[in-house]
């Protein structure tokens, strides 16, 4: 499926100081990915021959997340001459002889898709063009190149806001800065570009001049929205893009079956997996590679970060991580599931539990109010309220393990390592430091002493030593 006469140039070499920010611009996360990862997999859709990214600005970061969203990618460093020009002219040092046709797109056009970079190539191809420009419509130009057409509407040229005459300041079909180039024209005249300009920069724009007046064939081809080409370079742009395409996974899940009360408060990562009949409320976050089976209802107010959550399981108000609750279990509302939790068939993890590195079986249940970490737990248990796994010594953690059928009496405290064994009891308010064999009761219990007339002669003339006095007094 290769294309062998297509190769894509990358250009992520900008600081993008608009950002205001450490990390640099094309690795700031929509929808769970880096930016430039959506740019790597639209052109991947391609299928070119040879795809070369050209960096600088925080080079290693950027090389290296590159490297591990996609393979076969050439690192090209931009050197100390700067501009688009100068990074293509690189790009093309790397790619030897190919002599085919090379797409140029930026690293900060994330919702750029691979349909619209396919429809310009075919029209490149077929009208046997040298270059072709992707342009679009918008309701304010200002600050973009224009694209200046003739009588008959055919391009002739790119002109830059700052030198745009008064007639041509109201065109409003712009430069996108995404190209095709035949590969033997563009290297000619990548050699005539020089750097006299107010920027001092080697503008690719002026490979489209160079052409036009080698009576080359050059045309710009319109997107359908202006936003497929939208360029994200400060915060406000970034949250732009995040929104439209939070908006067309959203939809996306709808159309597949997916019941979205309130798609305006849902937010999905492009990695999540949703299956038909499943129901998201409002409030609710889900990321990374989360899956999410039929007939699960999650939210509202909701957070599940890499989780699996099986068939027709219930997640209420619940921050989760790299947990895995499986079909018919029930979780919170204001259940913190920390990663390591795997939560078995029909079980229940309630309202103000945390758990960690937690293994809770078949229709086992921790119904509220507990800590449960580094703990196994056997089938159909029941863990009472209050209960907390005393893992860690301040030196090492240790495990927990509660068999099948046990119960857990209120405020019990699980001091690691410790075994309480199948079919088991322990009472309530008990400190468990030994194990409890199977069907054993473990109780720790001190003898019960009530200190007569304490609150009349240490509190007195409060509400509760005359209430006190008062019940006294009818009770005699």
């Amino acid at each position: 499926m290769t294309d062998a006469s297509l190769a894509v140039v990358i250009l992520a070499a900008g600081e993008g100081t608009r950002m205001k920010s450490a990390t640099a611009k094309v690795l700031h996360p929509i929808a769970g990915v880096p930016m430039i990862g959506h740019v790597l997999s639209a052109v991947a859709a391609l299928h070119p021959a040879h795809t070369v990214a050209v960096v600088r600005h925080e080079r290693d970061a950027v090389a290296g997340a590159i490297a591990e969203l996609s393979d076969g990618v050439v690192i090209v460093d931009q050197d100390a001459v700067p501009g688009t020009g100068r990074a293509v002219e690189l790009a093309l040092a790397a790619l030897d002889s190919f002599d085919g046709d090379v797409v140029v797109v930026s690293g900060d056009v994330p919702l750029l898709d691979a349909e619209t970079l396919t429809d310009l190539i075919d029209e490149h191809r077929q009208r046997e063009r040298a270059a072709s420009v992707l342009s679009a419509l918008v309701d304010d130009p200002s600050g973009y190149g224009r694209i200046v057409r003739d009588e008959a509407g055919e391009f002739r040229r790119i002109v830059e806001h700052k030198d745009a005459a008064e007639d041509e300041l109201g065109i409003s079909e712009i430069n996108s800065g995404t190209y095709v180039f035949r590969a033997s024209a563009l290297k000619t005249s990548l050699t005539k570009v020089g750097t006299k300009n107010s920027q001092g920069e080697k503008y690719l724009t002026d490979v489209i001049e160079l052409l036009v007046n080698d009576s080359l064939t050059v045309g710009a081809n319109p997107v359908y929205e202006a936003w497929v080409v939208a360029g994200v370079n400060d915060r406000a742009q970034l949250s732009d893009a995040q929104a439209r395409l939070n908006a067309m996974i959203v939809r996306g899940h709808q159309l597949n079956g997916v019941s979205i009360d309130d798609p305006a408060t849902t937010w999905i990562d492009r990695g999540v997996s949703i299956e038909p009949d499943a129901h998201i409320l409002p409030g609710t976050f889900l990321k990374g590679a989360t899956s999410i089976a039929c007939c699960a209802t999650i939210g509202p107010d909701t957070t599940l970060r890499d989780c699996e959550i099986g068939e027709n399981a219930t997640v209420t108000r619940t921050d989760a991580t790299l947990a895995v609750i499986e079909a018919n279990a029930t979780v919170g509302p204001f259940s913190y599931l920390r990663p390591g939790t795997v939560l078995g068939d029909g079980g229940k993890i309630g309202a103000f539990v945390e758990t960690k590195n937690a293994q809770i079986g078949r229709g086992s249940k921790v119904p509220h109010l507990s800590y449960i970490g580094d703990t196994t737990v056997g089938d159909n248990s029941n863990i009472g309220a209050g209960t907390i796994t005393a893992n860690y010594d301040g030196v090492a953690k240790h495990p927990t393990v509660i068999g099948s059928h046990v119960r857990t009496g209120s405020h019990n405290v699980f001091v690691a390592p410790v075994t309480i064994a199948d079919g088991a009891y322990t009472a309530a308010g008990t400190v468990v430091r030994r194990n409890v064999p199977a069907g054993s009761l473990g109780m720790t219990v001190v003898q019960q002493r009530n200190v007569e007339g304490w609150v009349e002669n240490n509190r007195s003339g409060t509400a509760s030593a005359e209430a006190a006095t008062h019940a006294k007094k009818e009770s005699e």
